[in-house]
């Protein structure tokens, strides 16, 4: 009896050992989607540095904690950013959670909360519901997911458009960072980088304030999600002197919720899991990046172990491909005065200055391009002096940036930039060379009736003056950018000398 009662026992024990085992292998086969949208090349407001990077580094973060597919787009306009919501609504059917996590600028108009893509166009507050995709069509793109929804979004930014938008309707208004939001759904997170009606700050670092925290605790394994929220706003709010305080929107139930399942117990709390995991991350990061001081760094922080051999073996693959280490980028200094003309010897790939100064301020020709190395850097730095560029307007910073510029990718913004402050004027104006002596009336030509001027007459006939006159009206035009009048004045032109300034006039009216 005693034997029956003990198999009896232990029938009963390994059918509950295996319930177990069913229940925490449907745990860690759950589904887990994330769609991560960085935008900062915005092309009518100034450039954000952060967000392509902190795009890149939530995602690598995401797929090294295990998701199961990870969709990172960078500066995506109107109709893409909404098509890849559209894309991943359909992802997230089949998963347990679903996150997005958008980086870039998001405004709010009476109430409603909009992300903005790169090629947002808002002259009035009317213009948000289509140049903008609304947070409620985000929410409602994951409402499928099983178990959890996240919204990340580092987007509590100055509304770029505050200036320039109209008010259609005297109780519209645009306000300051993102309105407050409550999730219709239950175990729906809305996370903001700040809180309801507050700034954010995008940060002078490699990553903003807000995506710096959730890189070391969202995915901490165990950890609920509550938690991994509440450590950020903690290091948030000392990392900006309490300026800046995250804030978590919506609810979740009574259970453990949390991004990464804690695979044995102990592995949240284990220091040794927990170095294996941030080496991991290290490595992920520098093998995106993928440069000889990326795997340097990451050597100086990891010099042993598994991931250190695999770094020194890409790090020699750099050194063998490149053969001796590339010179360091050269010193940029500013010209103390007029550039001087070129040497009539011209070097490979450029070519014959223009003649025409103010063609020349807009784009004076292709330079010597930085070493692979440097390249990278010396394009983030002309961006950020770019983008500051873009807030200051000052004429004479402009042009000294223009001679400095090494990145070539940046020159078509640059001479946008340059047309719209009017920079040109500070440059030598178009010459207008005058007759040796005063006009003389012109003898009279006996023609029949209806005969048309002979075109050098008609040429030759009051061509300075007209030139001068219209020159004043150009400058005029300048200062009052009224794009109908830019319009006529073109259309009504005669001295063509002008003509290549007045249609680059008229087409940086129509970009902004």
């Amino acid at each position: 009896m005693a034997v029956r009662l003990a198999r009896w026992g232990l029938g009963w024990l390994l059918v509950l050992a295996g319930c177990l085992s069913l229940a925490a292998g449907a745990l860690a086969a759950e589904r887990r989607v994330a769609l991560v949208i960085g935008n900062g090349d915005y092309r009518t407001v100034p450039v954000l540095a952060n967000p392509g990077r902190d795009a890149a580094a939530v995602a690598a973060m995401l797929r090294g904690a295990g998701f199961d597919a990870v969709e990172l787009r960078q500066d995506l306009g109107n109709l893409d950013l909404k098509r890849a919501l559209r894309d991943f609504m359909q992802t997230a059917r089949d998963a347990d959670i679903a996150l997005v996590y958008f980086a870039g600028h998001g405004i709010e108009v009476s109430g409603i909360n909009y992300l903005l893509p790169v090629d947002a166009r808002l002259k009035s507050d009317f213009d948000a519901e289509d140049e903008g995709l609304s947070l409620d069509r985000v929410v409602r793109a994951i409402e499928p997911a099983r178990r959890l929804r996240v919204v990340i979004l580092d987007a509590c930014r100055n509304n770029p458009f505050q200036n320039r938008m109209q008010r259609t309707v005297s109780v519209r208004a645009a306000g300051a960072g993102l309105a407050k939001v409550e999730p219709a759904v239950s175990d729906t997170l809305v996370a903001y980088a700040a809180r309801a009606g507050s700034v954010a700050e995008d940060g002078s670092g490699e990553h903003s304030p807000f995506t710096a925290a959730l890189l070391k605790h969202l995915t901490v394994p165990g950890l609920d999600i509550r938690v991994a929220f509440g450590r950020v706003r903690d290091e948030v709010l000392r990392a900006t002197n309490g300026k800046q305080e995250p804030f978590v929107y919506g609810s979740l139930g009574g259970a453990t919720a949390a991004l990464v399942p804690d695979s044995g117990g102990q592995e949240a709390d284990d220091p040794a899991g927990r170095l294996v995991r941030e080496t991991r991350r290290d490595y992920e990061f520098a093998e995106r990046v993928g440069t000889k001081e990326a795997w340097g760094s990451f050597l100086a922080a990891h010099p042993t172990g598994f991931y250190a051999d695999l770094a020194r073996a890409q790090l020699s693959k750099l050194t063998v491909g490149a053969g001796a280490s590339p010179p360091a980028p050269p010193e940029r200094r500013p010209l103390p005065g007029p550039l001087p003309k070129p040497s009539p010897k011209l070097l490979p790939g450029t070519r014959p200055p223009t003649e025409d100064p103010v063609t020349a301020a807009i784009d004076p020709g292709p330079k010597a391009l930085p070493p692979a190395a440097g390249r990278a850097e010396a394009c983030q730095r002309d961006a950020e002096t770019l983008a500051r560029l873009r807030t200051r307007r000052v004429p004479e910073e402009i042009l000294r940036f223009r001679r400095e510029l090494t990145c070539e990718e940046l020159r078509p913004q640059l001479a946008r930039l340059i047309e719209s402050t009017a920079a040109e004027e500070a440059l030598p104006p178009p010459k207008v060379v005058p007759d040796p002596e005063p006009l003389r009336p012109a003898p009279r030509i006996e023609r029949s009736p209806g005969a048309a001027l002979p075109p050098a007459t008609a040429r030759a006939t009051g061509a300075p003056a007209t030139c001068e006159q219209e020159a004043q009206t150009l400058a005029r035009l300048r200062a009052t950018r009224d794009a109908q009048e830019i319009d006529r004045f073109a259309r009504s032109l005669a001295c063509q000398d002008l003509r290549p300034q007045v249609l680059r006039l008229r087409e940086s009216v129509m970009d902004e």
